[in-house]
C-alpha cells in the first residue's frame, strides 16, 4: 500500500497543481506518454501519484480510493451529498478560480435580482403554460440556491455542452454556469444577476475522511502535510 494523491490529469489544472506542490518541495511529474495516467512523486517517501479527471476526484475521495485529491470546490459540492462528512478541505491553492452564477438575456431589462427572477418565472409560466427552463450542469447547487432564495416556478434542464448557447438554441430561458471572466456570457448577450454567486470556487487540496491511513501510510500523510504546511 501507499498513500494515494489524486491530481487532475491534464491541462492548466495539472500544470498549476504540479507548480504548487513543487514550490513546497514536493515534485510531481507525469511518466510515460500523454495517454498513460501514470506519475511519480519526489520529496516525500510512500506517496503515489494518481492522475484522474477533476470530475472523478470527488467520488474517488468519497469512496476512500485516494487519500488526498486536488479538485474544485464546485465539483465537490455538486457531486457529493453531505460533502463535508466525506472530505476535508486542507488548502485553497490560489488558482482555478471560477464562480457558479445565474445569467439571463440582456433584453430582460427588469430582471436583475433573484426576486426579479422569481416574478419573471411566475409570469413566464402563466404566459406559456410551462416552467421557465434554467440550463445547468450543477443541478444540486443551483436547486439549493434557488430554494433558499424562494424562487419557485422554474425547471432545471441538463446541459452537457455549451450552456451559454442553450438560450439562443431555444432550449432554455436562463443559465447557471461556471465563469471566470464573464466574456463568454457577454458574447452570448447574457447578464449575470446582481447577487452573490451560487458558489465561489477554486482548486483545493482535500483529504478523504473515508480513507483511514495506517502504519506507513499514516507516516507518509504526516510527512506530506508537514512539507506542504497544511
Amino acid at each position: 500500500m501507499s498513500l494515494k494523491l489524486g491530481v487532475p490529469s491534464k491541462g492548466r489544472l495539472m500544470e498549476k497543481t504540479f507548480d504548487w506542490f513543487g514550490a513546497r518541495g514536493v515534485g510531481l511529474k507525469r511518466t510515460g506518454s500523454d495517454r498513460e495516467y501514470a506519475g511519480a512523486v519526489d520529496g516525500v517517501d510512500g506517496v503515489e501519484l494518481v492522475l484522474l479527471s477533476a470530475g472523478e476526484i470527488p467520488r474517488e475521495l468519497a469512496a476512500g480510493h485516494i487519500h488526498l485529491g486536488v479538485t474544485g470546490m464546485d465539483l465537490i459540492q455538486e457531486k457529493l451529498v453531505q460533502w463535508d462528512q466525506k472530505v476535508e478541505p486542507l488548502a485553497e491553492l490560489g488558482f482555478g478560480h471560477a464562480d457558479l452564477i445565474l445569467a439571463v438575456p440582456n433584453c430582460w431589462v427588469d430582471v436583475n435580482t433573484l426576486d426579479d427572477l422569481d416574478a419573471a418565472a411566475a409570469a413566464f409560466r402563466e404566459a406559456h403554460g410551462f416552467r421557465m427552463r434554467i440550463a445547468t450542469k450543477y443541478h444540486r447547487l443551483v436547486r439549493q440556491y434557488l430554494h433558499h432564495a424562494g424562487v419557485a416556478d422554474y425547471q432545471l434542464v441538463d446541459s452537457q455542452g455549451a450552456t451559454e448557447g442553450t438560450i439562443k438554441n431555444l432550449t432554455s430561458e436562463a443559465v447557471a454556469d461556471i465563469t471566470s471572466s464573464g466574456e463568454t456570457l457577454r458574447a452570448n448577450h447574457l447578464k449575470i444577476l446582481e447577487e452573490e454567486p451560487v458558489l465561489r470556487s477554486q482548486a483545493t487540496l482535500f483529504r478523504s475522511r473515508v480513507a483511514k491511513p495506517e502504519g506507513a501510510d499514516r507516516v507518509a500523510l504526516d510527512a506530506l502535510r508537514d512539507k506542504l504546511s497544511v
